[in-house]
This record gives structure tokens, C-alpha cells and sequence, in this order.
């Protein structure tokens, strides 16, 4: 759908907290209606010189909303809505694989999906459309992503496959080394439908994954040791701080003609009677 015109506009959409658009001056706050409810919170619209930036806290501004109860149709509409045509996506995450240390930024290129009964599409019928998924995050975003983080001097590792859990329980051993063994990197509870989402409306998303702790599978098999709450919470919090200054980077360096293969998933993806 095109940007609503009763509405601000922002060609940069972030779903974070108010972290982010601390980092900006000129802040907006508005609140944006959608067929599907209400989304997470009212949007945050920051002035850039040349571009504007919306940020939508995916959780609520006060961390209310678990991931399995998030409205992710109503935030990737109510970002469609404002114009948002370029979509970050950091998230918190656990790593799968020894070699993604708890601090690590990745740049998943692939999901797996495990959840359940989220809605999942913005194409119920009458029209019908199969939107090709296989490769669901935009590859120039990565790109400007993985370059933001390396000058950012911050380990990134350039590709990974997320799989996607149901929430908000964590995944048991036996779950978490069948996760290792399929090969997967990183864990975590929002990217599924999130992504897919964008991609049917045609925005071009990308993810970065900050890991906050290995997973209990590796765990388990004393691959790694048990780290305690405290450093987990240690490692957030650093994550948080240096994802600030990566976004606030990355959205300065997108090229706002950027033509994203994003932008054409819909191109022949409807069924035609």
C-alpha cells in the first residue's frame, strides 16, 4: 500500500526503543491506525537533514508485550504507512554455534521458522499471493549493515541462519542441540513473521542479531561454561549501547534510491484467476 497522506513521512523505519531516537533530534510522536489493531506503540519520527526515521518499539516502550502476543502486522503496516521503504531490525539473541561469542553482532542472511498460529500474512484471500521467502533479508542492507559494524570495530559475523522460537519459554537442551546440530547460528523469538512481513510489503529489511548468552544446548554439552544472569545482563547492556551507534550510522548510509530485490517480492507473486 502507498504512505497514507495524512500521515508524517519516513523513508527509514527501526523497531527499537527509545534508545534510538534519543540519539536524534526533532522527535515526533504519533500514533498510526491499521486494519489489523493497534501496533506495539505510537511511532517516534526523528529529522535527519535529508531523510526522516520512524522507530517503533516492538515490545511497547515499557517491554509489555511478549514476543508470541506482538501485533507484527499492524507495526509492518504502520511502518508501510508512513513510507518506510528500509527496515532495521536489531534483536536480542542467543548463539547456537561455539564460535558466536556472547557480544558478537550477526548479520542473518536465512530464518527457520518454529513458531505457531502467528498471523502470518497480509494475504488472507480473496486475493492470493506466494511470495518467494528465499532469501528474506535485503542483500545491500547486509552489506552497509556488516560495513557499519566492522568500522564500529565490533565482531560481526557476515551470515547466519536464525531460527525463530515460539516464546516466551526458552528452548529445552534437547531442542537447543537439535538447533546446533541442523547447523543454525542464532536463536531468538521476533524475527518470524516480522521479516516475511516486510517482504510482502515490499520493504526491504535487514537483521542484526546481538548475542547476549550461548543457548542451553552447548550448555549442556559443556561446550561452552554457564554464564551467569549477571553477565548476560552485562552483555545487553553493552549490546544495547553499540547497536545505538550502528543504526544511527546505518540509516545515515542507506541510499534512500537504493532499488532493493525487496522491493519487487510482490512482482509476480499473485495468483491470477
Amino acid at each position: 500500500m502507498p504512505s497514507d497522506n495524512t500521515y508524517p513521512t519516513a523513508e527509514i523505519g527501526v523497531f527499537g526503543g527509545s534508545g534510538f531516537y534519543s540519539l536524534f533530534e526533532k522527535v515526533e510522536e504519533i500514533a498510526v491506525d491499521t486494519p489489523f489493531g493497534p501496533p506495539s506503540d505510537n511511532v517516534f519520527l526523528a529529522t535527519l537533514p535529508d531523510r526522516r526515521v520512524a522507530f517503533l518499539p516492538r515490545h511497547g516502550r515499557h517491554h509489555t508485550i511478549p514476543p508470541h502476543a506482538i501485533n507484527y502486522r499492524a507495526n509492518i503496516w504502520a511502518m508501510k504507512r508512513l513510507g518506510v521503504r528500509f527496515l532495521i531490525s536489531p534483536c536480542a539473541a542467543g548463539s547456537l554455534q561455539r564460535h558466536i561469542k556472547p557480544g558478537d553482532f550477526v548479520v542473518c542472511d536465512q530464518y527457520v521458522d518454529r513458531t505457531r498460529n502467528r498471523k502470518d500474512t497480509f494475504y488472507d484471500g480473496p486475493e492470493v499471493y506466494h511470495v518467494s521467502s528465499a532469501d528474506p533479508y535485503c542483500p545491500h542492507l547486509r552489506k552497509l549493515a556488516i560495513e557499519v559494524i566492522r568500522d564500529q570495530g565490533i565482531p560481526v559475523h557476515e551470515r547466519g541462519t536464525v531460527v525463530v522460537i515460539q516464546g516466551p519459554r526458552f528452548s529445552t537442551k534437547a531442542e537447543s542441540r537439535w538447533f546446533t546440530q541442523a547447523g543454525w547460528e542464532v536463536i531468538n523469538m521476533t524475527q518470524y513473521p516480522e521479516a516475511y512481513l516486510a517482504l510482502e510489503q515490499n520493504i526491504a529489511v535487514v537483521n542484526i542479531s546481538l548475542i547476549t548468552d550461548y543457548d542451553s544446548g552447548l550448555v549442556a554439552e559443556g561446550e561452552v561454561a554457564p554464564v551467569t544472569q549477571k553477565e548476560v545482563y552485562d552483555t545487553f547492556l553493552k549490546n544495547a549501547e553499540r547497536i545505538k551507534k550502528v543504526v544511527k550510522e546505518l540509516v545515515q548510509r542507506i541510499p534512500l534510491d537504493l532499488d532493493s530485490p525487496c522491493h519487487h517480492a510482490l512482482d509476480h507473486a499473485k495468483v491470477e484467476a
